[in-house]
């Protein structure tokens, strides 16, 4: 049965490579471990994960959330293909994703996808399995693994908010590209997907850092100028 991770190999992850890696020790020093970020397994993540393709997380978020409330109960995949392609328009679902999906609930309810098999699988194996359904690729698959299966050495090099850490943290010019992604991931084996974990930790906490930092008051100068100036008019 292969590994998967839990908090107690995460925090040896976590000391392998950031004694490995400066560039990961700075990340560590600065942020800590990150989370887990785990995932429930089954057919509702695979639908939330196809979702979450060439979008905003939270445009994701939005339409999986009415989703489940035009639902009304577990998402599976007898309730998902009764709904109507005009009812899952309204949702928000394009007509692409909403055929993935459909793909997806038919593969599982007729059995020719087993997801709870995938568990036993190997990492080539489970990925290989997965997208063999028309509409999970690779970036899909690899996320399922990284996050659901919580396996050690997953590396979604398709990721784009991965590749942006990734050029932030090692210095680089440009975005790399997943052929480039996939020679720097060589240094953090076996643990590539607590990597992963670690660039996006720093991705997202930058990110809230500059939201943070623009939502700060202005100076008291500032005030003060501000005030005299509306006291003129």
């Amino acid at each position: 049965m292969p590994i998967s991770l839990n908090e107690e190999r995460l925090a040896e992850a976590v000391a392998y490579l950031s004694g490995r890696d400066p560039h990961l020790a700075i990340l560590f020093k600065k942020w800590g471990a990150p989370p887990m970020w785990p995932r429930e397994p089954g057919f509702h993540t695979l639908v939330y994960l196809i979702l979450e393709q060439q979008v905003s997380l939270a445009s994701a978020k939005a339409t999986y959330d009415r989703l489940l409330a035009r639902v009304g109960g577990p998402l599976v995949p007898e309730r998902f293909l009764k709904l109507h392609a005009r009812t899952l328009k309204k949702i928000g679902f394009s007509r692409q994703k909403a055929l993935y999906c459909r793909l997806l609930a038919d593969s599982v309810h007729k059995g020719t996808l087993n997801l709870e098999s995938i568990h036993a699988m190997d990492d080539e194996a489970a990925r290989a399995t997965l997208t063999s359904v028309k509409g999970i690729g690779p970036w899909t698959a690899d996320v399922y693994l990284l996050m659901v299966l919580q396996r050690p050495d997953v590396w979604p090099v398709g990721d784009l908010a991965l590749q942006k850490a990734a050029r932030h943290v090692k210095q680089l010019r440009k975005h790399p590209s997943a052929t480039k992604l996939e020679k720097i991931g060589e240094a953090w084996r076996p643990w590539r997907a607590v990597a992963a974990r670690m660039l996006w930790h720093d991705y997202l906490s930058r990110a809230a850092e500059a939201r943070n930092t623009g939502k700060r008051v202005k100076p008291k100068a500032a005030r003060k100028s501000s005030k005299a100036n509306r006291k003129k008019k």
